[in-house]
């Protein structure tokens, strides 16, 4: 057989492709396919290489700050600081095992679309109807298809007798398309090879007999599933962030624990052991070991939030990803659209007609846009229009828990809903005119037309179709429609024709020759898929927070410009269509994509490439999308959206992100989440790390400067110990500030800790550490013992952390408010459980066994709250003023 690699199957007559497969329509023999089968291999796509469970484990711990986690872990048990140890051990796993669950599943993604394929298909061998296994299809096996099934391999039709193909899953297109067998060009889009059937999608009506051109990963979808194997899985923002500074920090870390071991052994005389115990549990406070667990927790709490409003979140790191998009692509189809067809406008001779409403509901009216005449005069002269509609029409409109459906084609359920609009019952109706016989829709005539009875004996045909199909039958010059023609394909609309003749006599069958001559034009209807009216506010919402939103379309490029400009997409929206795509070089197309905000009539190859033209600027990606060629592109941006309604499982399996009511609105709100994720996680770590620097400095200045340590080992530790699972908690459930959505993106580079944050926890632990020493050195001049002095400063330092946390629960707006002292229901329970704790270490004569601490005068208690009341009115002095300062805004 001929290598058929490099076929455009499409472009060939049929004569001539079954003549390239050596087939004929009496099909293969059974011998003859048996040799093809071990020649090709089955019809069924490759399973990707799996990775075991234990090597995907064990990349969890495939991390710097993990590393050094472990090895303090290991290093505090072997000095017998159990806790701590535990501590650290169960943080590093928790996040591991995390990290597997999440990322394991989108391992799925291929076998999802494998199991696309139908399990049996009819095929003639050896002249003979039969039925066998998808993946026994080899090419040249003579396929026959019915309403209903789905396309087993790629065909090249051969017959179609009304044949209507769903192919949404791989074009986006919200009609099903009509198939016949002439070729098209060889440059046709995937979405216009009208005489071609592809593997996967579902026959929506007719018949049809194909030969199979393409089986396996040579198949349209086969080729989707090798695009999905060759994009890399991205590592998000929040991950490359926290590998970097833990790699940064773990070296810094490790070189000045040496560096003051040596000093303490060599130049303060201390023991080594002694040395060692100290520079390790330093070590240990240094290292945020509950930083991680706290920002899984944060990302988790943003998975619950986000659920609440209907996105799924299927990778946890895609939470936070979100917040950093600064690019929406989206699908027109059932995400900026109803995927509902409605009719918009009603064209009559001499009269057009606006239609409301959206979808398939019978709410809106008829208005007239002309002057000539009232509304119910021009609505009178559309009534034989719309009654034709709904005669020459199969579809049922039914209404499920308060939601309209359509059972038939989308255009006619439409039509329904229009004649319903015009006060007409669709029942009363057809049980009024009698359907006799009818002409079912054929692409090789482009029309549609049934015999109707009226009750009082009189006969009509109704017919519908092309627009330039019923002009011609009604002896119309289409000319003189021209211009009208034009303007609605400008709105976007496609367009049905109507016309209708009466019938003398009494004869029940309906023929090519009854309508030909006597048929009156009753005019066009245009349709519409309708924008969604929560979609244009939400692209409202994209633009004050400097999300530029991109429509990436299968459909028609005026289509998609049409929906465009209804949405307020853009001030002046430019288009780009899958053939100017393929015309671009990736620099070319990276140099344009930034200007271009619809790309209509693409493919899955075109909407990979301008996912990484937009990647290539360095912006973050969220990609929408509900089909099979929607995987790769879902899979290379870095928050890929699924539909959760209308999407196919192999777009839901390879992406981040999962919406339940298809609805772009949910993705803005999913994008809110995601800032205020990233906003706590930036919460946490700037009240976390002046903890850790609080002490740490206090310590060092100690070992450094000569003097007793203002606490003992087992004291720090006390003090993470409390703190990170209480305080550091909390931040993880603080609402969304006020104003987050008129920020602008964060860059995808921005580092994880900023300028801002850097001086802010320098200023903090420089404030934490002086109020600790002064207090430390102060308790001492009185007279007190270093054990009590000691107890002063473990106090003074949570106390500050308490006031420290109504501090920075605001990072972009002041604290002194009822709302920032009231606290949330968190915040106020882990309070509680500090000061329990804290009056346990204080005055517990346990506590005073094994933290050698001491109680403390209501005196001194009002001390130590007196001076973190000062902190915190300080700290948000400094707020104030730096908000001030042009340079804030930058750094921040």
């Amino acid at each position: 057989m001929t290598d058929n690699s490099e076929r455009t199957w499409h472009a060939l007559p049929a004569e001539e492709a079954l003549k390239a497969l050596e087939s004929s329509t009496a099909g293969l023999t059974g011998a003859e396919a048996e040799q093809r089968l071990r020649r090709h291999g089955p019809n069924a796509l490759p399973a990707a290489k799996p990775v075991s469970p234990l090597r995907r484990f064990l990349a969890q711990f495939n991390n710097s700050l993990i590393y050094f986690l472990i090895a303090a872990a290991i290093a505090a048990m072997l000095l017998d600081h159990h806790i701590d140890a535990a501590v650290v051990l169960t943080v590093v796993l928790v996040n591991a095992v995390v990290g597997f669950i999440q990322e394991g599943r989108a391992e799925q993604a291929l076998g999802a679309i494998r199991d696309m394929i139908a399990p049996h298909a009819r095929v003639l061998r050896d002249g003979a109807r039969r039925t066998i296994a998808v993946p026994d299809l080899v090419p040249g096996d003579i396929v026959l298809l019915e309403a209903g099934d789905r396309v087993p391999a790629d065909l090249r039709l051969l017959r179609a007798r009304g044949l209507l193909i769903d192919e949404a899953p791989l074009t986006g297109e919200s009609v099903a398309a009509e198939k016949h067998e002439p070729p098209v060009p060889a440059d046709a889009a995937p979405g216009d090879r009208s005489s071609m059937a592809f593997s996967g999608t579902l026959v929506a009506a007719g018949q049809a007999m194909g030969v199979v051109a393409e089986t396996g990963p040579r198949t349209q979808i086969g080729r989707i599933s090798g695009l999905l194997q060759a994009v890399e899985m991205k590592t998000t923002p929040l991950l490359r962030q926290i590998n970097q500074f833990g790699r940064r920090f773990t070296w810094f870390v490790l070189a000045a624990a040496f560096l003051l071991l040596l000093f303490a052994i060599h130049i303060r005389d201390f023991h080594w052991i002694d040395a060692l115990i100290a520079v390790v549990a330093l070590a240990v406070g240094v290292v945020p070991e509950g930083l991680l667990a706290v920002i899984t927790i944060t990302l988790a709490i943003g998975v619950q939030r986000m659920a609440a409003r209907n996105a799924v979140i299927r990778r946890l790191p895609a939470v936070e990803t979100l917040g950093a998009t600064s690019v929406i692509c989206s699908d027109k189809t059932g995400t900026l659209t109803r995927n509902e067809m409605t009719v918009r406008h009603v064209l009559i001779d001499g009269v057009e007609l606006s239609v409301g409403g959206s979808g398939y509901a019978p709410e809106g009216g008829l208005t007239n846009d002309g002057d000539d005449e009232d509304d119910a005069a021009a609505i009178a002269r559309a009534a034989d229009i719309v009654r034709c509609g709904l005669l020459c029409n199969d579809a049922v409109l039914k209404a499920e828990d308060g939601h309209w459906r359509v059972d038939g084609d989308p255009m006619e359920g439409a039509l329904v809903a229009l004649a319903m609009k015009a006060g007409i019952s669709p029942d009363h109706e057809r049980g009024e005119w009698e359907r006799l016989d009818e002409i079912p829709f054929d692409a090789a005539y482009r029309f549609m037309a049934t015999l109707n009875r009226r009750s009082d004996g009189k006969r009509m045909i109704f017919i519908k179709g092309a627009p330039e199909a019923i002009l011609a039958m009604a002896g119309i010059d289409s000319s003189s429609w021209e211009a009208r023609i034009a303007a609605a394909a400008d709105r976007g609309e496609r367009l049905l024709g109507f016309a209708a003749r009466a019938v003398e006599g009494d004869g029940n069958r309906l023929g090519f020759d009854d309508m030909a001559e006597g048929v009156e034009f009753l005019g066009l209807m245009g349709f519409i898929d309708p924008p969604r009216e929560e979609a244009r506010a939400a692209i409202a919402e994209c633009r004050s927070a400097g999300i530029a939103v991109k429509m990436i379309t299968g459909d028609h490029a005026g289509t998609a410009l049409a929906i465009a400009r209804q949405l307020d997409l853009a001030e002046n929206p430019q288009a780009l269509t899958g053939t100017d795509v393929d015309a671009l070089s990736d620099e070319e197309l990276a140099a344009r994509v930034l200007s271009t905000d619809v790309f209509a009539r693409t493919s899955p190859e075109h909407k990979l490439r301008i996912v990484r033209a937009l990647q290539s600027h360095g912006l973050i990606v969220a990609m929408t999308g509900d089909g099979v060629n929607d995987a790769p592109s879902l899979k290379q941006a870095d928050v890929g959206t699924a539909m959760g309604r209308k999407g196919t499982e192999a777009a839901k399996e390879a992406a981040e992100m999962v919406l339940l009511d298809d609805n772009f609105a949910s993705i803005v709100a999913a994008v809110r989440e995601g800032r205020t994720v990233y906003d706590n996680i930036r919460k946490v770590i700037s009240w976390t790390l002046p903890t850790n620097g609080g002490e740490s400095v206090a310590v060092i200045l100690a070992i450094l400067l000569g003097f007793a340590l203002p606490m003992t080992a087992t004291q720090i530790l006390w003090i993470n110990l409390v703190l990170a699972s209480t305080l550091g908690l909390v931040l993880a459930f603080e609402p969304t500030e006020p104003g987050t959505m008129r920020r602008r993106p964060r860059p995808a580079n921005a580092p994880l800790l900023s300028p801002f944050l850097i001086w802010r926890i320098a200023l903090v632990s420089a404030l934490f550490a002086a109020v600790a020493l002064g207090l430390f050195f102060f308790t001492l001049g009185r007279g007190e013992s270093i054990e009590t002095a000691r107890t002063m400063v473990v106090n003074m330092l949570v106390v500050a952390e308490i006031f420290y946390l109504f501090n920075v629960r605001y990072l972009h707006m002041h604290s002194l408010s009822w709302r920032g002292a009231l606290g949330t229901p968190a915040v106020l329970l882990a309070i509680a459980i500090v000061v329990l704790a804290q009056l346990l270490f204080t005055y517990a004569p346990f506590m005073h066994d094994l933290f050698e601490s001491r109680p403390l005068s209501l005196a001194e208690g009002a001390l130590i709250i007196a001076i973190g009341a000062l902190l915190f009115l300080l700290l948000e002095g400094e707020k104030i003023l730096m908000r001030k300062l042009q340079w804030f805004r930058e750094l921040g």
